[in-house]
């Protein structure tokens, strides 16, 4: 791997699912067969020791789109390579294989939203997080191997460690389970760690505790986070923190990259406007004033998603060149890592024919707004 090159790089990245004809579409005579482009086209690259926090709506694709960089979803198109491999032809054996699969696999771990659905409820944690280390590291004894797993349970706090690793899955708390998932992804020394929806079971109390600690050991282990979640809240906690990144997706694309700093306090995209204001802990005193910056609160289908930019049927900025064409993500400045984002308003007037495009005519969808100020839905 070259000095320049990322750890992990997302390269035009495609996940298309093909969408099969459940009960009700047989009862209504719905066509099946409709393909779900869950992710469209996305490219990001994920250096050593980073965050990078992808946010959007539910259905948006960005557990997709990260278990894809974890090496557990197959892209349709595109690549992913980790450390300048491809991943899925050294799992085809295909070309060169400098770095085996088996090593990316235990490079790119996971921790689930629910982490007790990936505990084993027959074994104790000591056996279950003793598993991953036989198969890794078949060397160590297994004195060196309860050594291991104790110290890792005392680092994120759960002490005493003998206790804990004695215990069984249903009577460890939600909080516990989580640590007792992550100290499992540790025990591998990844150089990446999906976090996916990993404080959104928590009680409000708990996330900003077991965030800390995700922090603290990414620092402190090296370890690079890709953490999804649908609060931007937490998004901007944890990047602001970590000095990391926010990718904003929506219908399969990030259309929007930046540090917390750089999104928050001037978001240059529509939709992530539309996030800011429905996140009404961001700034209480300013949360939900006045209506939400969108014409339409109705999410489009994601196997029939718009032509052109794909939030133009949402966007109160919309302009018919829109509907024609899509924006490509385009950095702010000259530097290419800097805040970007896809749309044309991006480009100063004269630059872009977006300027000169007429102004789309259909009205604002205001009938949809409810007066709660809960018309869209972020989770």
């Amino acid at each position: 791997m070259s000095a320049d090159e990322p750890l992990l790089r997302l390269d035009d990245v495609e996940v298309h699912f093909e969408r099969k004809r459940g009960l009700i579409d047989r009862v209504l005579r719905t066509p099946g067969g409709k393909t779900v482009k869950a992710v469209d086209g996305v490219s990001l690259d994920i250096a050593e020791n980073d965050v990078v926090a992808l946010v959007g709506e539910s259905g948006c694709g960005k557990t997709t789109l990260g278990k894809t960089a974890v090496a557990l979803q197959r892209p349709t198109g595109g690549s992913v390579t980790y450390r300048g491999q491809d991943v899925w032809n050294a799992k085809d054996g295909k070309g060169d294989v400098e770095i085996p699969y088996e090593e990316i696999r235990r490079s790119l771990q996971i921790i689930h939203q629910d982490p007790g659905s990936s505990l084993n409820p027959n074994k104790t944690i000591m056996k279950s997080l003793q598993a991953p280390l036989k198969k890794w590291q078949p060397s160590l004894s297994p004195k060196d191997r309860r050594t291991r797993v104790l110290g890792m349970l005392e680092h994120v706090g759960m002490a005493p460690p003998d206790d804990y690793a004695n215990r069984y899955p249903h009577q460890l708390s939600g909080g516990e389970k989580q640590r007792t998932a992550l100290v499992r992804a540790l025990l591998m020394n990844p150089d990446v760690i999906l976090a996916d929806e990993a404080v959104s079971a928590l009680d409000v109390s708990l996330r900003v505790e077991m965030m800390d600690l995700l922090l603290d050991l990414q620092n402190e282990f090296g370890t690079s986070f890709v953490f999804v979640s649908h609060n931007l809240s937490n998004a901007r906690y944890l990047a602001q923190k970590a000095g990391g990144r926010i990718a904003v997706m929506y219908l399969g694309r990030i259309v929007e990259v930046g540090t917390a700093e750089e999104l928050l306090g001037n978001p240059r995209h529509p939709y992530t406007k539309v996030l800011r204001w429905a996140t009404a802990d961001l700034d209480p005193d300013k949360a939900r004033a006045g209506a939400p910056p969108v014409r339409k609160i109705d999410i489009p289908d994601p196997s029939n998603p718009p032509s052109g930019c794909r939030f133009h049927t949402r966007c109160p900025k919309a302009r018919e060149v829109c509907v024609r064409e899509n924006p490509d993500l385009r950095p702010h400045s000259e530097d290419p890592s800097s805040h970007a984002a896809s749309c044309f308003r991006q480009f100063r007037n004269g630059e872009h024919e977006y300027w000169t495009s007429p102004e789309l005519t259909d009205a604002p969808n205001v009938d949809e707004i409810r007066s709660d100020g809960n018309a869209i839905e972020t989770s």
